[in-house]
């Protein structure tokens, strides 16, 4: 590959095509306008109409959705194991209505009350940009796979329940998403999701409070109960690690009555699977102890229902895995140092990784993602985007 493929990056181009994309709506599960956009802007490059696909992810979605995952898949013109290039296309609802504008070396949403959306658009337009400047040029290139998953942002949805076999069977793989451009992420913790449900009993809070029971003091103590063990927040017991969290509580729609009934939903999360097993278990005994002795006058109690389901497994490459050597050695190619590290969040990359293609995830220059403070370094973002095309390319720049 010609020493000065990076060259060929359009940075004005390149920086009005990531504003595009992040003023476009698309938070979970409504995904529709910005797989559109995608696909419009492949075709007019030259993108056959027989490259581009969507699998019905969302059909087994649990929040359902607008479109599947969006496949695209480009022959190679020259030998060369298939490499695989991916960004998640949603964002969280705090971006719905994002106004993107720069202002110097960063890019953030002139709407106060909305997030930027460089979440990931930004790794999305990594992804397309590579694969436009591919075409437009005619650059040489390897057999492509360009991926962009819907509802990561809702637990890896789109990763999880994509049609592998219509991948291509890729033996490099490379996922864009938060960070800075240089750093590979190797590996990344596992997470389950717990649904709590506390039953108690209904009773006239102010003239027979003693016959109800209180779901919300069954929650209250087993709550307590985790906290002063050792089980919420970050966990660590001797050599073990981990973390948990109870995020959503909802429950009761009168001060008059005892409250009956209480939902919660919780996360566990730790790179090894069997302390977060552990994790997991705790929260059972807390809530099931808590249900047992919390009773009424007559000595009746509550009871808990607990559900948990997997989000995704935790994961771990060798720094000699293809795909990691790869990633790094086109770190380097345009002079950056090139690091690796090992993150206590969720990524794509666990679910490819899970389906048998190891997967490293590279970062594009976003930060403070999720908030209204998120803003994008246009500078990180076009590092990441020469290497995104020397990727492509399977050259050195």
């Amino acid at each position: 590959m010609s020493s000065d493929v990076t060259q060929l990056v359009n940075e004005k181009a390149a920086v009005d095509l990531v504003m595009q994309m992040m003023a476009v709506p698309g938070k979970s599960g409504q995904e529709g306008r910005i797989a559109e956009f995608i696909v419009e802007r492949l075709k007019q490059a030259g993108a056959p109409d027989s490259a581009i696909s969507f699998d019905s992810a969302h059909k087994k979605s649990h929040m359902g959705g607008e479109v599947g995952n969006l496949i695209v898949k480009l022959p190679g013109t020259e030998r060369g194991p298939r490499r695989l290039l991916m960004g998640h296309m949603d964002t969280v609802p705090l971006c719905v209505g994002s106004q993107p504008v720069r202002n110097g070396a960063w890019i953030r949403s002139k709407d106060p009350e909305t997030a930027l959306g460089g979440d990931n658009r930004a790794g999305a337009a990594v992804v397309l940009g590579a694969a436009l400047t591919v075409l437009k040029h005619s650059l040489p290139h390897p057999p492509l796979t360009l991926f962009f998953p819907i509802q990561e942002e809702v637990g890896l949805v789109g990763a999880r329940h994509v049609t592998g076999t219509r991948l291509g069977k890729p033996k490099l793989c490379f996922n864009w998403d938060g960070g800075a451009p240089n750093v590979a992420v190797i590996g990344a913790t596992g997470d389950d999701h717990l649904d709590i449900e506390v039953y108690g009993l209904a009773s006239h809070a102010g003239a027979h409070p003693e016959d109800g029971v209180s779901a919300v003091a069954i929650a209250g103590k087993a709550i307590a109960d985790l906290t002063e063990n050792g089980w919420h927040g970050l966990i660590a017991k001797g050599r073990k690690a981990g973390t948990s969290n109870i995020g959503f509580v909802k429950g009761g729609e009168a001060t008059n009555v005892v409250m009956n009934r209480v939902t919660l939903r919780a996360e566990a999360r730790s790179h090894d699977p069997k302390f977060r097993a552990r994790i997991v278990d705790a929260y059972r005994r807390a809530f099931e102890r808590a249900a047992k002795s919390t009773r009424n006058a007559g000595g009746e109690s509550g009871r808990v229902e607990i559900t948990v389901r997997d989000k995704y497994e935790a994961f771990r490459l060798s720094t000699e895995e293809p795909c990691v050597k790869a990633a790094l050695a086109a770190v380097e190619s345009i002079g950056m140092p090139a690091e690796t590290r090992i993150i206590n969040g969720g990524l794509d990359a666990n679910w490819l990784t899970a389906h048998g293609f190891p997967t490293v995830t590279l970062g594009c220059g976003q930060a403070g993602i999720h908030t209204v403070e998120e803003t994008l370094f246009v500078e990180g973002y076009l590092q990441a985007c020469r290497i995104g095309l020397v990727l492509a390319c399977a050259g050195e720049s």
